[in-house]
C-alpha cells in the first residue's frame, strides 16, 4: 500500500468523529477514503483439521460427483486441454488440480475508477464497500414499492457518490426495467461513469452485453490501459446445485479475457440448492467457486479474479429464503478462511434482509450479515446498502440507513490507536481524583475526533425529540436521502469522452430492435 494511503488511514483515525453528516459549526468536514485497510483480526473460527475435511468433501465432489458446463463448448476444451474427465457436459477434476490451476490469479489487485483518488485495491486487509446488486423492485416512504427505473437506477448511483462511506459505485443497483433487456446494460454502464467517478461494475447477462461492457470501460480509459489493468468486474453466478450455464461462463470469459476480474458467486439456499447442513453447503459453494475461478486463468493466465459466495437459509415451513440468519452468518467466517488458504481476493456476505420495510428486522438482519463479512476477512463487500425484501427491492431509506452504519463500520475496523494522545497520561495528570475530563486540554484537543458521529441517530434527550416531531430513523433518512439528491453534484466528465460514449452507444443500437426479455 502507497504511502499516501497510509497518511490518510492515519489522518482518518483521528477524525473519526467527524464523520458523520451532523455536526456541530466547525467540526471537519467528513473524509473519504477510497477503502478500508482493516486494523482488526478476521474471526478464524475452524481448526485445520476441519478446514482440511471441508476441502476434501469438495474435491470428492469435485472427483466423483462432477460440475455441468451447459452451452459452451470452449470450456469444455479448456477443460479437456487442462486434463479434466469430460463426458458431455459433466466434468470431473482430480483432487488438487483446481487448486494447482488458480495459484496464477493475484491475491491483490487494483481497480482503477477515473478519479484515480478512488482507486480500490481488492484483497489482502483491504476492504470495498458497495451497493446492493440486482434488485427489480425499488421503494421508498412516498411512493411504496414499484419497478425501478432509469431515473431510480441514476439516483441511487448518485446516492452512493455522495456517500463517503461506500468505496465502489456497484453495479445493477437496480433494474432499469423502463429500457429494453437489449440496451439497458449500455445506460447503466454509462450512467455509473456520468454519475460516479468511482469504479464500478459492468452486464453478465449475455457475452456481448459484457463485451460492449468492456468496451465501454476501454473508451474511459484507454485499449492499451484496459489490457494491462483492472477497471470494470462481472459478478457472475453458479447455477447451484453443480451446473455452470453458458450465459455466465461466456460472460465470465469475456472479463477474464479482457484482463479484467470476474466475480465468482454461487448462490446456495440451503435445502433448495444446497444441504441444510452448512458444512456441506460450504463444501459445495467452494467447489462450484473454484471451478469458475480456475476457469478464469485458463481464459487467461493471471487475470484477476474474486472469490464469491453468497450462503443463504430457508424457512423450511414455508420454503421461503430468509436472509441476515445466524447459519449463513457463521458460515461466512468458515468461507473467509477457505479463500485466504487459496490466496485469492474474498466477496462474502453483506447487508441482507427479508424486511419488506427499512425497519428493525432490517437493521437486525442486516447487521448481523454485515458484521459476518467484516469478520470474515470479506474483501469486496458487495450489497453494502439498500437491500431489503430478500434482494426484491432497493429501499432508498435503507440505502442511507446502511451507509450511515458503513461509517460506524470505518471506525470499528480502525482498530484501537495507541499512542501518547490515546493513552491520556496528560489528562489523568491535569484532572486528578474525583473530578471530569470535559473542559480538561485532553478533551477540548481530541472532542471533535474522539468518536464516529452518526449523520442519522437521534442521541437527543427524550423531551427534546419529542418536540421536535417524535421522528425514526426511516423518516430521518427519508429525509436525508431527498437532501443529498437536491444537493448532489456529478463529478467532472471529460467532454470528448462523454460524446465518444454517447456515440457509442448510438451505433451499438442503432440497428438493434428493443428486446424486452
Amino acid at each position: 500500500m502507497s504511502g499516501d494511503l497510509q497518511e490518510l488511514e492515519r489522518k482518518e483515525r483521528r477524525t473519526r468523529s467527524a464523520r458523520g453528516g451532523r455536526r456541530e459549526a466547525g467540526a471537519s468536514p467528513a473524509l473519504r477514503v477510497p477503502f478500508i485497510r482493516r486494523n482488526i483480526p478476521t474471526y478464524d473460527i475452524l481448526s485445520e483439521e476441519n478446514l482440511l475435511r471441508i476441502e476434501q468433501t469438495a474435491e470428492r465432489i469435485l472427483a466423483e460427483v462432477g460440475i455441468e458446463f451447459r452451452d459452451d463448448p470452449a470450456v469444455l476444451d479448456h477443460w479437456k486441454r487442462a486434463g479434466a474427465k469430460v463426458e458431455g457436459a459433466l466434468v470431473r477434476f482430480e483432487p488438487g488440480m483446481l487448486r494447482e490451476i488458480v495459484s496464477s490469479a493475484p491475491e491483490t489487485f487494483v481497480q482503477h475508477a477515473r478519479n484515480p483518488a478512488n482507486n480500490v485495491e481488492i484483497g489482502g486487509k483491504n476492504v470495498v464497500f458497495s451497493p446492493a446488486y440486482g434488485s427489480p423492485f425499488v421503494m421508498d416512504l412516498d411512493k411504496g414499492r414499484r419497478y425501478g427505473t432509469i431515473e431510480d437506477f441514476r439516483n441511487l448511483i448518485k446516492l452512493a457518490q455522495s456517500s463517503p462511506w461506500l468505496h465502489h459505485s456497484g453495479g445493477t443497483i437496480c433494474e432499469p426495467v423502463d429500457l429494453p433487456v437489449n440496451k439497458r446494460h449500455l445506460e447503466m454502464v454509462y450512467s455509473h461513469i456520468k454519475y460516479s467517478d468511482r469504479a464500478f461494475m459492468g452486464s453478465v447477462t449475455a457475452e456481448e452485453r459484457a463485451e460492449e461492457s468492456i468496451e465501454m470501460a476501454r473508451i474511459l480509459f484507454g485499449a492499451d490501459f484496459v489490457d494491462q489493468n483492472c477497471v470494470i468486474l462481472g459478478n457472475v453466478n453458479v447455477n447451484s446445485p453443480l451446473v455452470w450455464d453458458g450465459t455466465m461462463t461466456r460472460a465470465l470469459r469475456a472479463y477474464a479475457r479482457a484482463n479484467q476480474a470476474a466475480v465468482i458467486v454461487p448462490f446456495i439456499l440451503g435445502g433448495a440448492m444446497g444441504p441444510v447442513t452448512n458444512a456441506g453447503a460450504i463444501a459445495q459453494a467452494y467447489a462450484e467457486t473454484l471451478a469458475g475461478c480456475a476457469l478464469t486463468q485458463l481464459e487467461r493466465k493471471g487475470a484477476p479474479v474474486i472469490f464469491g459466495n453468497f450462503l443463504s437459509s430457508m424457512s423450511l415451513r414455508s420454503g421461503s429464503p430468509t436472509f441476515g440468519t445466524p447459519e449463513p452468518a457463521i458460515g461466512s467466517m468458515v468461507i473467509g478462511q477457505l479463500a485466504r488458504r487459496l490466496k485469492l481476493p474474498l466477496r462474502c456476505a453483506g447487508n441482507f434482509s427479508n424486511s419488506k420495510l427499512p425497519d428493525a428486522q432490517a437493521m437486525q438482519e442486516g447487521v448481523m450479515s454485515m458484521l459476518s463479512a467484516v469478520h470474515c476477512g470479506a474483501n469486496f463487500i458487495l450489497h453494502s446498502a439498500g437491500f431489503v425484501d430478500g434482494l426484491l427491492s432497493m429501499s432508498y431509506e435503507k440505502f442511507v440507513m446502511d451507509t450511515d452504519f458503513c461509517g460506524a463500520l470505518h471506525s470499528y475496523m480502525a482498530g484501537v490507536v495507541i499512542d501518547d494522545n490515546t493513552l491520556a497520561m496528560d489528562a489523568f495528570q491535569e484532572v486528578g481524583p474525583g473530578s471530569h475530563f470535559l473542559g480538561s486540554a485532553h478533551t477540548m484537543r481530541n472532542y471533535q475526533t474522539a468518536f464516529w458521529d452518526s449523520a442519522l441517530s437521534d442521541n437527543e434527550p427524550f423531551e427534546k425529540w419529542s418536540a421536535a416531531g417524535s421522528t425514526d430513523m426511516a423518516t430521518r433518512a427519508n429525509r436525508q436521502w431527498k437532501k443529498t439528491l437536491a444537493e448532489y453534484q456529478a463529478p467532472p466528465l471529460d467532454v470528448a469522452v462523454d460524446e465518444a460514449l454517447r456515440d457509442y452507444i448510438e451505433r451499438t443500437t442503432r440497428d438493434r430492435p428493443d428486446a424486452w426479455y
